[in-house]
């Protein structure tokens, strides 16, 4: 049988995709788009099988994407979001595409509890004035953690290691995901905001949860800890609850545009801890992502299950044409 044909599509140097994707062997041709843009994105997908996706979103296939790939049989993203996938085409088409559920889970919600203690206890702006020569012991007032109700939105793998660590610290956890839940905890989302004293974010953006949270619905003087995507939350919103005090401060590891333009109001607000969507970006992370990508393709190219399929498409891969049927 000849080897399949995988266009890979992070932004690494090829070389560098090359040896990631070694274990494969020859069962694998390894090929990566001729520039990082749609055109040669398009241009390569007549002949591609396997589908390694790009975990920055820029390049995605949308259903055009899809349609100029018809030997197309599996698509892995190497990562939890699946941003700008058309799931809808790629199901028409019968291709599943999978990605890697709980590889980031404790990375994104240690990042959680440590943004949240920074803001709680006041890190970066005791650090800055310390650093300018000031000693504000009695104007800073920060706050502890224990006793706090923490609302976390979202709960996957991510969302559930939010909610044990927090509870680690002795806070009131609830939770809300889209499907309800019959356990402790569980909480109607409208609720969950207006009681929270710190909401934590960590739900897949989707049509259904663009704009999902509105900061002008949080309770006064809460904290706000988006790990998501940008979209979840309302930004315009946001800033404003921020300018106007109504919230104590945010931290936010997402944003509408990435990287964060010049001229952003968020970069101008005192209140808010600013991070380059890095939560689940740690060696450890890394380790697990690149195990579980491996470990999915080496299923689908031996016509095994493959894990995380979210399309519904079935998750034992088949090449669309053989052999013979290609030449």
């Amino acid at each position: 049988m000849s080897p399949w044909n995988l266009l890979a599509l992070p932004p690494l140097p090829e070389e560098l995709m090359r040896r990631l994707l070694a274990p494969l062997g020859d069962r694998v041709d390894v090929r990566v788009p001729a520039a990082r843009d749609r055109d040669a994105l398009v241009a390569a997908l007549p002949e591609a099988e396997i589908v390694l996706g790009d975990w920055t979103s820029t390049l995605v296939l949308d259903a055009g994407a899809v349609k100029a790939a018809p030997r197309l049989a599996f698509v892995q993203q190497p990562s939890v979001g699946v941003d700008g996938h058309d799931l809808d085409a790629l199901a028409a088409a019968g291709v599943p595409l999978a990605n890697t559920p709980g590889v980031s889970a404790v990375a994104v919600s240690e990042w959680c509890l440590a943004a949240t203690l920074s803001l709680s206890r006041k890190l970066g702006p005791a650090d800055a004035a310390v650093r300018a020569g000031e000693w504000p012991q009695q104007g800073l007032q920060p706050h502890e953690l224990r006793g706090r109700r923490v609302g976390v939105v979202g709960y996957g793998p991510i969302g559930a290691a939010c909610a044990e660590m927090f509870r680690a610290l002795g806070c009131h956890v609830s939770f809300w995901t889209r499907t309800p839940r019959e356990e402790p905890g569980f909480e109607d989302l409208d609720t969950l905001v207006a009681s929270s004293d710190v909401v934590v974010v960590v739900i897949a953006l989707s049509d259904q949860t663009r704009g999902l949270i509105d900061p002008a619905r949080m309770k006064p003087g809460a904290l706000l800890v988006n790990a998501a995507r940008g979209g979840v939350v309302n930004q315009q919103a946001l800033v404003q609850a921020l300018r106007d005090g109504a919230l104590a401060g945010a931290a936010l590891d997402v944003f509408d545009v990435e990287p964060l333009p010049a001229g952003d109001p968020l970069r101008d607000l005192p209140n808010v801890l600013l991070s380059p969507h890095v939560a689940g970006v740690t060696p450890e992370a890394t380790g697990r992502l690149l195990a579980a990508t491996l470990d999915n393709l080496t299923a689908a190219i031996e016509g095994r299950e493959v894990d995380g399929v979210l399309n519904g498409v079935s998750p034992v891969i088949g090449r669309k044409f053989t052999d013979s049927s290609s030449t």
